[in-house]
């Protein structure tokens, strides 16, 4: 995930740029796909199943998102695509609809999200957040990562307790004129939740998945799968606050899922840092 600026490249800002775009799109297809194919042509033919059956999925499928998920930000999830197929399996009958809306996930789900959305209004968190914010193009603040809650200068006893379904609950604030590039999440054990906190005045803010566009302005909750091709912009003269939240999709095996995650959490722990590297993550 990247923040877009308009740049005119000189020098040896310029090479770099050419450097990394030669590595992208022909070293590492020639030198590492290429290879693995003519070495291992059964677990070739396998990923190259799972991943036209993965990114498929994808609405408005063009050469563009079949280049960035199989050479791109999504080569991750091309590599755990067997692994997200499966979880797909084991969610079953629950069909992943890709995008959601609050009515279509069960029950105790729609009360969990409806009760932090609450919270979230309560604590008036646009505020208090607002100076540590404004420093930086986009911030980031997690109060639960995972299924383990997290201490943070911004103390907020409610999201501290106990949760059968949500793992992760933080605050996304993109500054004005911020967006993402297109990108891949790359577990499907869970789905990511947005939800608005401030009201934002024109349709530059918004979140794109695939050929769906939604408006903030219009709607503050939003809820999908972010293993699909997704990117958030916020073109407007003023910040942007969302509620980030991961809650286990709804499976007979909530579990597995939620032991999925935990296994997520360890892995990433010590490397958080370098996922959101173009984020501020507050924490003091």
């Amino acid at each position: 995930m990247t923040t877009t600026v308009t740049e005119i490249l000189k020098g040896r800002e310029l090479v770099t740029r050419i450097w990394k775009y030669s590595v992208r799109r022909v070293l590492f297809p020639l030198g590492v796909l290429a290879p693995l194919a003519y070495f291992f042509p059964k677990i070739a033919l396998f990923y190259a199943v799972c991943g036209a059956y993965d990114v498929s999925r994808n609405q408005g499928l063009n050469f563009s998102t079949l280049r960035r998920y199989f050479i791109g930000n999504g080569f991750l999830t091309w590599v755990l695509s067997p692994f997200n197929i499966l979880l797909d399996l084991l969610s079953l009958p629950n069909i992943n609809k890709g995008v959601y809306r609050l009515e279509d996930l069960p029950l105790a789900y729609q009360d969990e999200v409806k009760r932090l959305m609450q919270i979230a209004e309560e604590e008036n968190l646009v505020a208090r957040l607002k100076e540590r914010a404004k420093e930086f193009p986009r911030t980031m603040i997690f109060f639960r990562w995972y299924g383990v809650n997290v201490e943070t200068f911004l103390d907020v006893p409610a999201f501290h307790q106990p949760w059968k379904y949500i793992q992760t609950i933080g605050v996304s604030v993109f500054n004005k004129k911020v967006s993402t590039s297109k990108h891949f999440g790359f577990m499907r054990a869970s789905l990511r939740i947005l939800y608005n906190l401030n009201d934002m005045n024109d349709h530059s803010a918004y979140i794109e998945v695939g050929d769906k566009i939604s408006y903030w302005r219009e709607d503050k909750l939003f809820i999908f799968d972010d293993t699909l091709l997704h990117s958030s912009a916020n073109e407007t003269n003023q910040a942007r606050y969302c509620l980030f939240v991961d809650m286990v999709r709804p499976t007979p095996f909530p579990g597995i899922m939620r032991a999925v995650m935990s296994g997520i959490r360890l892995l990433t722990q010590s490397f958080k840092f370098v996922y959101y590297r173009n984020w501020k993550v507050l924490d003091r």
